[in-house]
């Protein structure tokens, strides 16, 4: 009898239930719904992802009338403004690209939402609405109209309760059970002994061993059939089509032996199959998850935040340091690492990070203010609600808006093996089965279960993952944080090489400063030291830790201009520092030094004049990395350095002088499109255009919290001399996934000889598949170990 399935959900239709619409059959109410919303919406190419990829929708009958409690909600958010908030639901449903598709395209079904984005592994989406538009109640009754209904727990969001998944530890121990009572019971027929109460009870013990076969083969087996079944649904090809053909063929051939008295079949090799693979399947999963943890762990920025000690003093501190209770200090253009309250009267802070929006949102002492933000203007002082969470300030570097895009060869690889790879594989199954079916007939079996178990590409497919993840682990100890692994390949690309010169190639601690001009009295360097606060410029840093501490002034109307100064009112003084032109002087800049002005109240007092402190190691770093890249040194400042640098630096190094911002995005581009890959290394101030716009772009930090979405990978300064290693490291990165996929393609070829013909038994090639995952992974493990430690200076 034909049954009818749901358009929407694909599940049976009873035919007195049945509900036309369009000449489309839905099983409910709910699913031709939620399909008429898809409809008025436009959005029905949901449906050309995959078939019936939908859901039932579930009643809810004031399931989340809780939600209408604001403060229930508050706990729910992870950010929240007057006009926008953002929240990350759970949506157990998510198991397909349509689901994807669908959920980032909630803007369309609800007025109010602005965007959301799908974290498929987690099961999560991620949701940007305004509140005056739509409320999270509206959005949760949304997702359950269409099928998707969000668990939400208070414990879960507070991390209280983390269920721990064991089902595949289940899996191996009842195809464990069931491989060794199994074998244990076919010895005497292996060895063919002819006892009388052998013979006798032969037929029962045949018929044990099925009955033993059955668990494995229906419970430990299931996810490669649900999987090789999906895959046939989305006409796709993946691996796991060939194992469960492998494992179908074995059973089904061992029972036609058993019920025509041919032999005891094959159920011990099926059994022992299906738990090496699971074996394998859970040594790769651990593998990931090592590398997840790892990769989380290691992603913590090396990031400082100013702290107020009880006595008032200022410090620099790790921002994973920080406490509950704790009182920072923000500086203008300063990321907030942690919610918190501010202390401050007022503050301006811009949450275009998090939200896309760049206009300021104005605050007042006793506000919330989110991590996340950027402080823009005068300094301000906050009490911190939470220790920082990483986690967010890693989502908030990797956000979607500051990606770029790049075709990545190693993907390309391994998605070509992974589409050609199964057909090829099935092609030459059924040609060895065709051709030994006419020689032995039992040889033919084991000859088409052997190769499509033996040649799976598990190790293929690991292999590139596997040793980019490690070597992002390497490169974290080394305190080089990369966004991503993809990364380290573009840095492999990199042919040249552009360096800022202030705050990167100069260090920022203390130096030789000297001051020109009219004798500044004690009140005027007060007034000074009060602007500085405020600003991060690496020349400000520098001016700030060589004057004398002084008492706290009121600062108003603060302003940071890049490439060209700071202004302010301090104690009802306007004072400019900055380039001669900014502050007002007349005087034409002559001097090939480093120079910060000074004016009070428009009157012009004198200059600051700086000795270039170049960081350690700089000289034999350039002359390393000149061998093989292309190196320039763009600065904003004037060429006052020229002749030290040319003398320092080697022939061939362009040095180019009195740079703004948008010039060195433009010179950086313009390098581009004459087909040079290059990377870009700055301190993240001026440079955050130039940085975007580079293949890759490397933020140095030093013991300031200044944050670069733009940027790829954050050094610490004390590894500045290493940059030749780090370059050189992800060139033998790329050589070790080249020799591993080698030795992956090796392997399958040499194996697939010996199951061609017919001297590879199926259970043997079920042990050596995860061992050949084991031999790949310890490969690349040990390579990437090994470079990191020969490459090391």
């Amino acid at each position: 009898m034909n049954t009818q399935n749901c358009f929407h959900c694909g599940n049976d239709i009873v035919k007195t239930e049945e509900i036309l619409f369009e000449d489309k059959s839905f099983c409910c109410l709910g699913c031709k719904t939620v399909y008429e919303i898809f409809s008025q919406n436009d959005l029905t190419s949901y449906y050309d992802f995959e078939k019936a990829p939908g859901a039932t929708p579930q009643e809810v009958h004031g399931k989340y009338d809780f939600l209408d409690n604001r403060e229930i909600v508050s706990r729910l958010l992870e950010f929240e403004e007057e006009t926008v908030h953002i929240v990350s639901l759970y949506i157990p449903h998510i198991h397909c690209s349509s689901c994807i598709w669908i959920l980032e395209n909630l803007q369309k079904l609800q007025k109010g939402i602005s965007q959301s984005q799908v974290n498929f592994s987690q099961k999560k989406v991620r949701i940007t609405y305004d509140p005056q538009l739509t409320d999270l109640k509206t959005i949760v009754l949304l997702l359950n109209a269409i099928g998707y209904e969000p668990y939400i727990s208070l414990e879960n969001y507070e991390g209280i309760r983390k269920t721990v998944d064991r089902s595949l530890i289940y899996k191996i121990g009842v195809a464990f059970f069931c491989f060794g009572n199994i074998m244990l019971l076919s010895f005497p027929e292996y060895f063919e002994v002819g006892e009388y109460w052998i013979d006798q009870y032969k037929d029962f013990f045949r018929w044990l061993i099925f009955a033993l076969s059955l668990p494995a083969f229906f419970y430990s087996g299931w996810g490669y059939y649900v999987s090789a079944w999906k895959s046939i649904q989305s006409r796709m090809l993946s691996i796991d089509i060939p194992i469960a053909l492998g494992i179908i063929v074995m059973f089904v051939r061992s029972t036609v032996d058993i019920v025509f008295d041919y032999g005891q079949g094959f159920f011990d090799s099926m059994c022992g199959l299906i738990f090496f693979m699971l074996l394998g399947k859970l040594f790769q999963q651990k593998t990931y998850s090592f590398l997840s943890f790892e990769r989380d762990y290691k992603s913590y920025f090396p990031i400082a935040v100013t702290k107020i000690n009880r006595d008032g003093r200022e410090e620099a501190t790790q921002v994973y340091d920080v406490e509950k209770g704790d009182r920072l200090l923000i500086r203008n253009q300063e990321l907030i690492p942690v919610d918190g309250i501010l202390i401050s009267e007022n503050a301006y802070i811009d949450y275009s990070f998090v939200t896309g929006e760049e206009v300021p949102i104005a605050k007042k002492s006793g506000d919330k203010i989110f991590a996340g933000g950027k402080q823009i203007g005068k300094v301000i002082e906050m009490e911190v609600l939470h220790s920082v969470s990483q986690s967010y300030l890693t989502q908030l570097w990797s956000n979607e808006v500051f990606q770029k895009k790049t075709n990545l060869k190693y993907k390309t690889i391994t998605d070509t093996v992974s589409r050609y790879f199964t057909p090829a594989l099935l092609l030459l199954a059924f040609i060895s089965f065709g051709y030994w079916i006419f020689i032995d007939t039992n040889t033919a079996f084991n000859v088409f279960t052997a190769i499509l178990i033996v040649a799976c590409p598990c190790a293929l497919a690991l292999t590139a993952p596997f040793t980019l993840g490690n070597v992002l682990r390497i490169m974290g100890n080394r305190k080089l944080y990369l966004k991503n692994a993809t990364v380290i390949e573009q840095m492999a690309k990199v042919d040249t090489i552009v360096f800022d010169k202030t705050g990167t190639i100069t260090s920022n601690k203390k130096s030789a400063i000297a001051y020109e001009g009219t004798p500044l009295q004690e009140k005027e360097i007060g007034k000074l030291k009060n602007l500085l606060r405020a600003s991060n410029h690496p020349l400000s840093r520098r001016l700030y830790d060589f004057l004398p501490v002084m008492e706290l002034l009121e600062i108003r109307e603060f302003e940071e201009i890049t490439g060209k100064g700071i202004r302010a009112i301090v104690a009802n003084s306007e004072i400019r520092l900055g380039s001669a032109t900014f502050v007002g002087s007349s005087k034409t800049e002559k001097s090939k030094q480093t120079n910060v002005h000074v004016s009070i109240d428009g009157e012009y007092k004198g200059k600051f004049t700086f000795d270039n402190q170049y960081r350690e190691g700089l000289e034999k770093l350039f002359k390393r990395l000149s061998r093989k890249y292309s190196l320039t040194v763009l600065s904003g400042d004037n060429e006052g350095e020229r002749d030290n640098l040319t003398q320092l630096l080697p022939a061939g190094t362009i040095l180019v002088f009195n740079q703004k911002p948008e010039e060195k995005l433009a010179y950086i581009k313009e390098l581009q499109e004459k087909g040079c890959n290059v990377m870009m290394i700055g301190d993240g101030l001026n440079d955050a255009g130039a940085l975007a716009q580079s293949n890759v772009g490397i933020s140095i930090s030093e013991n300031v919290n200044v944050f670069s979405p733009a940027c790829d990978g954050i050094l610490d300064a004390s590894q500045f001399s290493k940059i030749s290693y780090f370059l050189k490291y992800s060139h033998n990165a790329m050589k070790t996934i080249m020799m591993s996929f080698g030795l992956s393609l090796l392997y399958n070829a040499v194996g697939l000889s010996f199951a061609v013909t017919g001297n590879l038994s199926p259970l043997v090639a079920a042990i050596i598949m995860p061992l050949s995952t084991i031999t790949i992974v310890s490969f690349v493990t040990v390579m990437s170990n090994l470079y990191a430690r020969k490459e090391r200076n």
